[in-house]
């Protein structure tokens, strides 16, 4: 069966997290069921799934905030790397941001790991060495 990409619906919200557990390695404080809830009810189609039959392959957050747009969470299962996924998920991403009218997309990538800048190069990013990411989380810690 072909993977599919599409928009993630409240229904996919508890498997996104349990498919981010295997396929993440930086777990984020924003992990929640709320969040992805919050996330969801602001922005439907934010959130773009890969799935394999029933299965969640893949996922990345898509926002827009009217300026710019910013691709998170990048995630592919890690025994269906390497064959588009990811690929497939950015492409959809920009599809759905050109459509909204953004012009630029910001993201953050792990550096310490070579395969994610790789990947990002590879489809077309490029890193920014004068920019510094500023973090403040505004609620305690998540369950990661």
């Amino acid at each position: 069966m072909a993977v599919e990409y599409r928009p993630a619906a409240a229904a996919d919200l508890p498997g996104i997290l349990g498919f981010w557990r295997t396929a993440t390695e930086v777990p984020s404080s924003t992990d929640d069921i709320e969040g992805l809830t919050t996330l969801v009810a602001h922005d439907p189609g934010s959130i773009i799934v890969a799935v394999d039959d029933t299965a969640i392959v893949g996922s990345l957050i898509v926002a827009w905030d009217g300026w710019r747009g910013g691709f998170y969470r990048l995630a592919v299962h890690p025994e269906r790397r390497t064959q588009g996924i990811g690929r497939a998920l950015v492409r959809a991403g920009e599809s759905r941001l050109i459509a909204l009218g953004c012009r630029r997309i910001n993201l953050f990538a792990v550096t310490e790991h070579d395969r994610a800048v790789a990947f990002w190069r590879a489809v077309g990013y490029a890193p920014q060495p004068q920019d510094t990411r500023f973090v403040r989380n505004l609620v305690p810690d998540g369950p990661f």
